[in-house]
C-alpha cells in the first residue's frame, strides 16, 4: 500500500513538471513575440540590447536612420556598416520595422 502511494505521488510530481515545463515555454514564447525591437524607434540603449550590437553599432543605426529615412523592411538594417549576414541572422526574429 505504502509503495503504492509513493508511486502516485511521483506519477503526479512528473505530470506537474511537465505540466509547468510547458506553460513555461508558450509563456517565453509569447513574452519574446511581444517584446521585438522596433528598428525604426529604439533608441542606442534598447538596441544594445540586441545580441551582437553594441553602443558603436547602435550608434550607427540611429545615424543611418536620422541620414536614410525608416527602414523599409528589417533586411534593411544590413546596410549599417557592421552589420552583416551572420549578425543579421543572429537579430532578424528579434526585430521589427512596425
Amino acid at each position: 500500500m505504502k509503495a503504492q502511494t509513493s508511486h502516485r505521488r511521483r506519477t503526479f510530481c512528473l505530470c506537474a513538471a511537465m505540466v509547468l515545463a510547458f506553460l513555461l515555454t508558450a509563456a517565453a514564447s509569447t513574452a519574446a513575440a511581444t517584446d521585438l525591437v522596433n528598428i525604426n524607434t529604439a533608441d542606442a540603449e534598447q538596441l544594445q540590447s540586441l545580441p551582437g550590437i553594441g553602443p558603436a553599432i547602435a550608434q550607427r543605426i540611429v545615424e543611418y536612420r536620422t541620414q536614410n529615412g525608416p527602414f523599409k523592411q528589417k533586411e534593411d538594417i544590413q546596410n549599417v556598416q557592421g552589420i552583416g549576414p551572420k549578425k543579421y541572422e543572429a537579430i532578424k526574429d528579434l526585430i521589427t520595422v512596425e
